[in-house]
């Protein structure tokens, strides 16, 4: 364990290296220009030549790759351009507020998507098998944009309630909390529900089919004793793979359902910083996901030999 966990968190190290020479080139490459935009109307070739300097535009690329990714080494993220503030607490606070969507949209999602797959894995062709499969299209083929406007207009209409705008912390009051994240959740977890109930019901049926199941079905083995006995540990480490899946796509999404419902999480900070081409903070919230995306594959990765002792990590 000790040798595998050391070369994953070498490769690790690689690839967040070339990561960070991706997000950099990236973040570069948005089109249009952050002095012009910094100094609006004004076009003056000497305060923009003044302003390149100062940010340290004027540098090649690599110059100003080496200096980023020096800083970054030694723990500071840099400062936001057009906010002056430190980009480390700025992207660590955001992050907070987006892993906990990612973590209850998980949880939604697993709830109802795991037994509703299971369920229609067991009835297979009949009509809950049926019901569910209706409910999986529509969750696979809606727009996470849609669901959550869809949600929203049906609260504000039926139940005259709408969610508050301004954001508070779940250490400040856990319900005013719950009341902000409650239809981005729902939004992002529905959608996810279906897809692992998707996944799931493929797994079950692919699992009763098997031989050793058609044989214990065939001595009388009643279908709750043979589910939970044999094929839940079968469909365990698929599920968690697909979990550790879930949760990356989560956080992706996390970036349109944050802007629609006005929640200062990760997503909402890196449109904030596009449409500001606010580099450093770009650069910063980018890394903080990338590096949160290999955290949660090596995670996935560890748990397999913890869930089965047969297999060996090597």
């Amino acid at each position: 364990m000790g040798g595998y966990l050391a070369r994953r968190l070498a490769a690790s190290a690689v690839t967040a290296f070339v990561a960070s020479i991706a997000v950099f080139l990236i973040v570069r490459a948005v089109p249009g220009d952050v002095v012009a935009q910094m100094l609006g109307q004004v076009s003056d070739p000497e305060a923009a030549a003044s302003l390149r300097g100062f940010l340290g535009l004027d540098q090649p690329v690599w110059i100003q790759y080496g200096r980023w990714i020096s800083a970054v080494l030694s723990g500071d993220l840099g400062t936001s351009w057009t906010g002056g503030r430190p980009v480390g607490p700025a992207v660590f606070e955001a992050f907070l507020v987006t892993l906990e969507i990612g973590l209850l949209t998980l949880a939604l999602a697993t709830i109802v998507g795991v037994p509703l797959g299971i369920i229609s894995g067991i009835y297979e062709g009949r009509w809950p098998d049926n019901l569910i499969q209706i409910f999986n299209l529509l969750g696979l083929a809606a727009p996470v944009f849609w669901t959550g406007l869809m949600l929203l207009v049906a609260v504000s209409s039926f139940a005259g309630w709408s969610p508050p705008l301004i954001y508070v912390s779940p250490t400040e009051s856990l319900w005013d909390n719950l009341s902000i994240l409650m239809l981005p959740i729902l939004s992002l977890g529905l959608l996810q529900a279906a897809a692992y109930s998707q996944f799931v019901r493929q797994n079950v049926v692919t699992s009763l089919n098997q031989d050793y199941v058609r044989t214990a079905r065939a001595k009388g083995v009643t279908i709750r004793i043979l589910f939970f006995k044999h094929i839940l540990k079968n469909i365990l480490i698929p599920l968690i793979t697909f979990m550790g899946l879930v949760l990356v796509q989560i956080l992706g999404g996390v970036v349109i359902v944050e802007t629609l419902f006005s929640i200062p999480g990760l997503g909402r900070l890196l449109i904030s910083a596009i449409e500001t081409r606010d580099y450093p903070m770009l650069q910063g919230a980018l890394l903080v996901v990338v590096v949160t995306a290999m955290a949660v594959n090596l995670i996935i990765d560890l748990l397999y030999s913890v869930i089965d002792p047969r297999v060996r990590l090597s």
